[in-house]
């Protein structure tokens, strides 16, 4: 079995590291380059960046601020938010990320997807899924959330494969930020239809919350992405995966 990787996420705001609860009241938490230091340094098997505001002038900071961060970590890292086309994407990639993120971009034109995979190759393309449990459906949003759109979770999950993703990641709305548990029964389902590898993003509140979507039998998550947890300090991750470990999860371990 492939070791689970657990993935740090940094959301930037104008140049800061913000975090929140289901996107809203969002609070400044740090720095963003030494907080990727210092996760880097911890064992965290990959980083993700998601420039939540991703204005133009953003963008080119944002782009400078990667540079930044590639300079002082040895993990691979994501990064997301504001990519809809093929200069964004290779603007970030000459900066030093080792993957993009695409989400709205690819709900509005689902041909980004296939075209980032031909141009540079499905490893490098993550496609982020943001969605709400509306009405019995898992409806997928766009916009950080605040869009409805009419697609349903599993079958545009299903179509990002068929067009070249090489990952998705898949954050719940309900549970973002709420530190009470992820989806397990959705990403369960997920890896079940899907041939590529599902991040968990979204409701991790302890050490149990990660053993659980990672689990097997519960979540079957590839890997787990998480925020408020390590910003906070409440779980570290050397920590984390001693009790992983334990519990018999498969992970790359820390020195």
């Amino acid at each position: 079995m492939h070791a689970k990787r657990i993935i740090p996420c940094l959301d930037i705001k104008d140049g800061q590291t913000v975090k929140g609860i289901n996107f809203l009241q969002l609070k400044n938490v740090g720095d963003p380059v030494e907080m990727a230091e210092f996760y880097s340094n911890e064992g965290a098997d990959e980083l993700v960046f998601l420039d939540i505001s991703a204005t133009l002038e953003g963008r080119k900071t944002f782009a400078g601020l990667v540079e930044k961060i590639a300079e002082r970590i040895n993990i691979p890292f994501t990064v997301g938010g504001g990519i809809s086309s093929l200069d964004d994407a290779e603007t970030l990639l000459k900066a030093g990320a080792d993957k993009i993120s695409i989400n709205s971009a690819a709900v509005a034109d689902p041909s980004l997807i296939k075209r980032l995979g031909e141009r540079f190759g499905s490893q490098f393309v993550v496609v982020a899924i943001d969605a709400k449990y509306i009405n019995g459906t898992w409806t997928v949003t766009t916009h950080g959330g605040s869009r409805n759109t009419n697609r349903e979770l599993f079958s545009w999950a299903a179509e990002t494969e068929r067009l070249g993703a090489g990952e998705i990641l898949f954050t719940s709305m309900d549970h973002d930020g709420t530190e009470g548990g992820y989806a397990c029964d959705v990403y369960k389902k997920l890896s079940g239809i899907l041939s590529i590898p599902v991040i968990a993003s979204g409701g991790a509140g302890k050490i149990s919350d990660i053993a659980d979507v990672l689990s097997r039998n519960k979540g079957n998550a590839d890997a787990a992405l998480a925020a408020s947890i390590f910003h906070y300090g409440k779980i570290r991750i050397p920590h984390l995966k001693r009790e992983l470990g334990k519990a018999g999860i498969p992970v790359r371990t820390t020195l």
